[in-house]
């Protein structure tokens, strides 16, 4: 296999953890607020919130993603012209 088959494969891994990892922040953050409901007892507030924490947090890890495959395909892409 060539060194350019091995990158695009290695870059296709990394990517396909996005949607795995936005999914898993959004429930961690909804599962926290659940249970910080039930102690408080302050039920849905904390939920929300926490919720919304995970949502944010599993958008910010694809945009870094995003923005690390990009630079990485640039300074590939640079590589190759020389």
């Amino acid at each position: 296999m060539e060194e350019k088959d091995k990158k695009l494969w290695r870059m296709l891994g990394a990517l396909s953890t996005v949607g795995i990892a936005l999914v898993v922040s959004t429930v961690i953050g909804f599962y926290i607020g659940k249970k910080l409901d039930e102690f408080f007892g302050t039920d849905p507030w904390l939920m929300i919130l926490f919720l919304l924490f995970g949502i944010a947090a599993g958008f910010i890890n694809l945009f870094r993603t995003a923005l690390r495959t990009e630079r990485i395909m640039d300074a590939e892409g640079k590589k190759e012209k020389k």
